[in-house]
C-alpha cells in the first residue's frame, strides 16, 4: 500500500522523513491552503454565515502538486499540528484532495512531539477529523472576519483611511490606552523611608533595619486603585524629610535593642512546565525576545524534534518523561535532589486541554550544546530555559532558613530586619536563584547593637507600569481572552498598524491608537469589552467541545453588532492635525509636519501630495553624547526595540538602551531641543 503523509511545513517533514525513512511519501502543505478571499467578505450573512473558501494565488501550484501525489497514493495520512488551525488544515485538505483519488483512504493521526515512539504510536491508532475543533476554527475565522470587514470601513469613514479593527486586538489595544490614563491620573508624591546600619558588639557584619513604627503605629500605608485591568497597590510612608530628619538626629549614639527573633526553615517549591503564555513571559523577562520571536523559535525547535508542541495551556507531562526526568536527576545529582514522589501540576484554567502537554524536551540527552550545533544560538536559549523548566519540576524544593528580627530604639521607633539563608539549593541547582536577601547572624532577644549609620531615602509613589508584552499576555490570559496561539499575533496586529509604539520595551498608545480606542469604546462598548471579548471565547470553547455549534454563536453576536454598525455611522468625522515641527518644507515654504508610514514616524510637507517633501524623524532627548555632544535621538532596530544614540552615526557609534542609562551616562542639555532628523536615518547602532 502507497501511502502519503501530510504535514504543513518542509521542516517537519524533513524530521519526519528522518524517522520513517523512505516508507512514506512526506509532502507539506505550507500552511494554511484554503481561506477566505481577500479584499472581500468571503461571508454569507443571509445564509447562516456561510464561508466561501477559496486557494490563495501562493497557494495553487503546492495544490496541484499535492493533487499529482495523491492519485499515485491508495492511503493519505494528515498529520498535521494538533490544535483547532491543525485540525482545518486537514480538514480543507481532505475536502479538496478526496476528489482526487476517490478510492484513497484519508486517515488524521495526532502527536504531541516529534519522536519516532510518538510518531508510531499515532501512526497505530488514527482517527478522524475533529468536527468539533474544525468548526471552532472556523467559528472564529468567521467571527474575526466579519468584525474586521464591517468595522474597518466605519473607522475609515470616520476617523482615517487605512484603518483596521479587530475583535480581540481591539481589546489588547483598549488595555494599553487604559493603562496610559491611569498613568495620567496618577498624582506621584514624595515620601522617606529611614534605615539603620547596626551591628552586633564586637562584631564588623552590618544589618540593615527599616523604621516600621513610630508609638506602635505603622508609618507605611498601602493604597489599593481599581483599574481597568484589575487591581493596582502601592505603598508609601507618612514621613517627610523633615519628620526623617529629626528621628535621625533623635538616633545618634543610641544602641538599638533587640526585642524578638524567630527563625524558621521555609521550602519553595520548583514552578511548573510552561504553557504558551508562561514560555513567552519568561522569553520576554529573560532574552527580551517578542511573543512572535519566541513562537517561531519554538516552531522550528518543535519541528525538529527538540521540544513538544509548543501551543499549549496545559501543565499536564507525561509519565515518561517524568519517569526519565527523575532517573536523569539521580544519576545526575543524586538522590537528595528527587523528591519521593513524582511532582503532578494541575491546570488552574478549566479550560485546558489536559490531553496536551505542557512544554517540555523530548529527550533529555540533548542540551543546549547539541541545538546550538544545529540550530544557533537563539534556539539553543531558548531550548535551554525550556529544558530546564521542565527537569526541574520534578526536583527537591529549595530550603531556606528565615530570619526575622525586631529591634527598638529609644523605646519610641520600631525597626525591623529580614534575611534567609539558603540550607539546599534543592531545584536552583538549575534554574535561575535571584535572592538578594541580607545574610543576618545569630541574634538574641535583649541583645544589644551598635547603631552605626542612620540613612534617609527619598522615594516617590510610582504610577502601575505600562505594559510589555510578558505583562500584557499576562493580562490577557488572566482575563480569558485569546488563546496560546493568539498572543503573538495579537501584538504583532497592533504594533503593525501603529496603534501601539514602544518606549523603552514598553507600550505606549499613539494618536492614532487612542482614536481608534476611544471610537471603538463610544461606539461598540458591548463588544470592544474584557467581559464580551472573554464570553466569545467562552464560546468557542464550548464549540470545541462539541457542546454547541459555531452558527448560533455568531448569529448572537451579529444582531447587535449590525445595529451598532448603524448606530456608528451617524457620527461626527473625527479630524486629525498632524503634529507640527516649527520648521519649513525647503522645497515649498510649507508648515513640516509629523506623519506616520509603514516604517514608522517620517517628518513631509504639510501640503502634501502637492509638495512631496519628506525626511526622516528621530525624536531628540535632550541630552547631547559624550563623546562628541551631537543630539542623543531616539531611534529603533530593526525589530523595533527602542534606544537612543548620536545624531553623528556612522562616525559616532555611542548608543545606550534605555532612559536611564543615558541619563547617567549622556550630558545634560542646556536649552529646550527640537526633533532632528539625524544624518543616517537607517542608523541601528544598537542592534
Amino acid at each position: 500500500m502507497k501511502s502519503l503523509i501530510l504535514v504543513e511545513s518542509p521542516t517537519k517533514a524533513k524530521t519526519l522523513a528522518r524517522f520513517l525513512g523512505e516508507k512514506y511519501d512526506i509532502q507539506a502543505s505550507m500552511g494554511h491552503i484554503r481561506d477566505l478571499p481577500k479584499g472581500a467578505l468571503g461571508v454569507d450573512i443571509e445564509h447562516d454565515f456561510k464561508p466561501s473558501y477559496v486557494i490563495p494565488k501562493d497557494k495553487r501550484k503546492i495544490m496541484e502538486g499535492l493533487k499529482e501525489e495523491v492519485k499515485k497514493v491508495d492511503q493519505v495520512i494528515l498529520a498535521t499540528d494538533p490544535d483547532r488551525e491543525g485540525e482545518a488544515i486537514s480538514f480543507h485538505l481532505k475536502e479538496i484532495l478526496s476528489d482526487e483519488n476517490k478510492k484513497a483512504k484519508f486517515e488524521r493521526i495526532v502527536f504531541h512531539e516529534i519522536t519516532p515512539a510518538a510518531i508510531n504510536a499515532a501512526l497505530e491508532h488514527p482517527k478522524d477529523i475533529d468536527m468539533n475543533l474544525v468548526a471552532a476554527q472556523t467559528g472564529r475565522r468567521i467571527l474575526d472576519r466579519v468584525v474586521g470587514y464591517k468595522l474597518s470601513p466605519i473607522l475609515w469613514m470616520k476617523i482615517k483611511k487605512g484603518l483596521s479593527a479587530g475583535r480581540v486586538q481591539s481589546v489588547a489595544l483598549r488595555f494599553i490606552v487604559e493603562r496610559e490614563r491611569e498613568i495620567e491620573k496618577f498624582k506621584s508624591i514624595t515620601f522617606y523611608r529611614l534605615f539603620v546600619i547596626a551591628n552586633k558588639k564586637n562584631s564588623n557584619r552590618p544589618i540593615s533595619f527599616e523604621l516600621v513604627k513610630i508609638n506602635d503605629e505603622p508609618i507605611e500605608k498601602t493604597t489599593t486603585l481599581m483599574l481597568y485591568d484589575g487591581e493596582y497597590k502601592y505603598a508609601e510612608t507618612h514621613l517627610s524629610n523633615t519628620d526623617a530628619e529629626s528621628i535621625k538626629n533623635e538616633l545618634s549614639n543610641k544602641d538599638l535593642l533587640v526585642t524578638d527573633v524567630t527563625q524558621k526553615e521555609t521550602k519553595r517549591a520548583p514552578y511548573p512546565p510552561f504553557t504558551t503564555s508562561l514560555l513567552q513571559i519568561e522569553a520576554s523577562r529573560r532574552f527580551g525576545y517578542t511573543s512572535k520571536r519566541t513562537m517561531s523559535l519554538a516552531q522550528r525547535l518543535y519541528e525538529e524534534g527538540f521540544i513538544t508542541y509548543h501551543r499549549t495551556d496545559s501543565y499536564n507531562i507525561s509519565n515518561d518523561f517524568i519517569s526519565q526526568a527523575r532517573n536523569f536527576i539521580e544519576k545526575m545529582f543524586g538522590n537528595k535532589y528527587l523528591p519521593t514522589s513524582p511532582r503532578i501540576y494541575h491546570t488552574k484554567s478549566k479550560l485546558a486541554q489536559e490531553a496536551h502537554e505542557a512544554i517540555r524536551p523530548t529527550n533529555l540527552s540533548e542540551d543546549k550544546k547539541t541545538v546550538t550545533a544545529k540550530l544557533g544560538s537563539d534556539f539553543a536559549k531558548l531550548y535551554d530555559l525550556i529544558y530546564k523548566r521542565a527537569l526541574s519540576t520534578q526536583m527537591s524544593d529549595a530550603v531556606f532558613l528565615s530570619t526575622h528580627v525586631e529591634a527598638s530604639a529609644n523605646t519610641k521607633y520600631d525597626f525591623v530586619a529580614n534575611g534567609r539563608v539558603m540550607k539546599f539549593d534543592g531545584f536552583l541547582k538549575i534554574w535561575f536563584y535571584e535572592d538578594e536577601e541580607q545574610l543576618i547572624p545569630e541574634l538574641k532577644k535583649d541583645e544589644k547593637l551598635d547603631l552605626k549609620e542612620v540613612n534617609i531615602t527619598a522615594h516617590n509613589t510610582t504610577p502601575p507600569p505600562r505594559y510589555n508584552e510578558a505583562s500584557l499576555i499576562s493580562s490577557l490570559e488572566k482575563h480569558g481572552i485569546g488563546r496560546p496561539s493568539t498572543y503573538a499575533p495579537i501584538i504583532s496586529t497592533i504594533e503593525a498598524r501603529f496603534y501601539v509604539e514602544k518606549e523603552e520595551n514598553r507600550f505606549k498608545p499613539t494618536e492614532i491608537g487612542t482614536l481608534v480606542n476611544d471610537f471603538l469604546v463610544k461606539n461598540f462598548s458591548t463588544i470592544d469589552d474584557i467581559s464580551f471579548t472573554a464570553s466569545m471565547e467562552d464560546k468557542l470553547d464550548e464549540v470545541a467541545d462539541g457542546k454547541t455549534d459555531w452558527v448560533p454563536v455568531i448569529k448572537d453576536f451579529y444582531g447587535p453588532f449590525e445595529k451598532h454598525l448603524k448606530d456608528a455611522e451617524d457620527e461626527k468625522k473625527i479630524k486629525i492635525e498632524p503634529e507640527k515641527t516649527g520648521e519649513k518644507c525647503p522645497q515649498d515654504g510649507g508648515d513640516v509636519v509629523i506623519r506616520i508610514g509603514r516604517f514608522g514616524k517620517f517628518k513631509a510637507c504639510a501640503n502634501f501630495p502637492n509638495c512631496k517633501f519628506k525626511e526622516s524623524f528621530a525624536e531628540e532627548s535632550g541630552y547631547l553624547c559624550p563623546r562628541d555632544s551631537g543630539k542623543m535621538v531616539l531611534k529603533r532596530t530593526h525589530r523595533g526595540r527602542t534606544f537612543y544614540g548620536c545624531v553623528n552615526y556612522p562616525k559616532c557609534d555611542f548608543a545606550v538602551w534605555t532612559k536611564s542609562q543615558l541619563i547617567k551616562q549622556a550630558i545634560l542639555s542646556n536649552k529646550p531641543q527640537q526633533p532632528q532628523s539625524p544624518e543616517s536615518p537607517q542608523s541601528t547602532q544598537a542592534n
